[in-house]
């Protein structure tokens, strides 16, 4: 679960708050509100015991305040409390003043400024005045292939197990959106008992509802394999259950590996597995299996021909150049392309 932003992680952010070491700004930026979200949280949960709140704890929007406002809160010390808590969500929205990146010049050290702007980034001389006194946070969209590492990060954290597969069909069937997966995952982990915390494919199919043998990560498998009797079997179960794997899942999944694929014909030992992983960039070599066997099922010029009619099923799937084809079309014609 690991996210690397503007030099600090949200694990060393959250180390930190944990252990009661808190900065006196905070900045948290980004097009991911799931991180900002869980950061601001804990700041407005942990850093002050609850009856210190009522006097020394402020949660304002940005669209409810100006810059000087927000610089007069900051300045006040803190009441029968060791420290002070100024929030402010959505602060993209705060109306501009002076005084803010003066403040973040020198601030007050009793009191915790959380300025969260969701959606971008704040102003650059505000970033570099909070970078030199406090925490700078850019927390990113994951990528359609981080998702399962990401659930086994989550996972991992609650104290419990769930195997590549399981995580992958999980992120498969939710997406990228972290505040939804993370509920869904939750989800799974209530109903474990206690003396066998392990999410395995068939703890997912039974409370989830995804089947374990057709969705669209069994469909890459079938792929990567070139078995064309799997391929086409959960193809048709795709059409007789949509919300199993659609064509607007099964592109960018494809495209993914297909686009390592093809990286990976470079790469100095291409049977290795601790080469082919370095090479990419994966996190373990058994990661590298599905790339080692599907460049033996696959040449180069053949994975360079798939990728360009990748793009064309997507554009067509979009509209351009596409009178009637309908999106079960366009993937039966892509598998077919793919697999022959």
């Amino acid at each position: 679960m690991a996210v690397k932003e503007t030099g600090i992680t949200y694990e060393a952010v959250m180390r930190d708050l944990v252990a009661q070491n808190f900065a006196p700004v905070y900045l948290l930026m980004g097009d991911e509100p799931y991180f900002i979200d869980k950061i601001s949280a804990y700041i407005e949960e942990h850093a002050l015991q609850p009856e210190e709140k009522d006097f020394n704890q402020v949660v304002a929007f940005g669209s409810d305040i100006t810059a000087p406002q927000v610089v007069d809160l900051a300045r006040e010390f803190p009441l029968m409390a060791s420290r002070r808590v100024v929030i402010i969500k959505e602060a993209q929205g705060m109306k501009s003043g002076d005084g803010l990146e003066k403040y973040l010049a020198a601030p007050v050290s009793s009191t915790v400024l959380v300025l969260c702007y969701k959606g971008g980034k704040a102003d650059r001389g505000v970033v570099a005045k909070a970078k030199a006194k406090g925490v700078v946070f850019e927390s990113k969209k994951k990528r359609d292939y981080e998702l399962p590492a990401f659930v086994e990060g989550y996972v991992k954290m609650q104290k419990a197990v769930i195997d590549h597969k399981a995580a992958a069909m999980i992120a498969d069937h939710v997406g990228s959106d972290l505040a939804r997966l993370t509920s869904e995952v939750d989800k799974v982990l209530i109903s474990l008992p206690e003396d066998n915390r392990q999410i395995t494919p068939e703890v997912v199919e039974e409370q989830i509802g995804i089947s374990k043998d057709f969705n669209i990560f069994e469909l890459k498998n079938a792929v990567v394999a070139k078995d064309v009797f799997k391929a086409n079997q959960i193809m048709n179960y795709f059409d007789n259950n949509p919300k199993a794997g659609s064509l607007y899942a099964v592109v960018p999944l494809l495209f993914n590996y297909f686009q390592n694929l093809m990286i990976a014909f470079y790469a100095p030992e291409r049977t290795n597995e601790n080469s082919v992983a370095s090479f990419l960039g994966l996190k373990s070599p058994w990661a590298a299996k599905e790339y080692i066997s599907g460049m033996r099922n696959y040449n180069a010029m053949k994975v360079m021909q798939i990728i360009h009619m990748i793009k064309s099923v997507d554009a067509r799937s979009k509209g351009l150049g596409n009178v009637s084809a309908t999106a079960s079309d366009l993937a039966k014609e892509l598998l077919f392309f793919i697999m022959h």
